[in-house]
């Protein structure tokens, strides 16, 4: 099953590692609901391009928080694994003290749920932004090989919540703090005349 933009994010509930090292045995994503989830999925645990973005997700996480948004890490190992890596310093292949929660997808079901279970059972590189109501609001899968952009994840909950609040509709590449647009003809009309040089 592939899950789609615009429909309500699967529900699951799994054993997580927290922020404190615990292990949550009842992690819900539920748990959730009237706050924006990052939720990415990753290959594996003690991989290379995973703890360049764990690493960066655990560095951007205030900046999340700031926006009322959560990250969740899953990947394909189990619980013991993840604290393993938690538990390995950076500068021998772990990750370190990352703050947000781990969860163990052993038996592969979150990531067949999402849609991002390659045959060979590990997940390829997604990334969902869920809002309050507990809605995909945007999705990227990238293939193994290719890191993704936490920059333009803070973006899109941004994007998300400009545009809850004031209506006008995100252009490309836009940013925090500039303009929007309108959601009429005219209004794109405006827009591009100002921005079009």
């Amino acid at each position: 099953m592939s899950t789609q933009v615009t429909k309500p994010a699967p529900n699951f509930t799994a054993t997580a590692v927290m922020g404190d090292n615990t292990f949550n045995e009842n992690f819900s994503l539920s748990d959730y609901k009237g706050e924006y989830v990052i939720l990415f999925f990753y290959p594996l645990d003690f991989t290379f391009v995973c703890p360049s973005e764990i690493i960066a997700f655990d560095k951007a996480l205030d900046r999340f928080k700031e926006k009322n948004c959560q990250v969740i890490g899953v990947s394909v190992d189990s619980h013991f694994t993840h604290l393993a890596w938690k538990s390995s310093p950076v500068v021998a292949g772990g990750i370190g003290q990352v703050r947000y929660p781990l969860v163990a997808d052993l038996d592969k079901k979150i990531s067949r749920q999402y849609g991002v279970l390659l045959p060979e059972g590990i997940a390829l590189r997604g990334t969902f932004l869920i809002d309050k109501e507990g809605i995909i609001r945007h999705k990227t899968i990238n293939d193994l090989p290719l890191g993704r952009n936490i920059e333009e994840s803070l973006r899109m909950v941004d994007s998300l919540q400009f545009h809850e609040k004031h209506g006008d509709v995100c252009p490309a590449n836009w940013k925090d703090g500039e303009e929007a647009m309108k959601p009429t003809a005219e209004g794109v009309a405006d827009y591009l005349s100002k921005h079009s040089n």
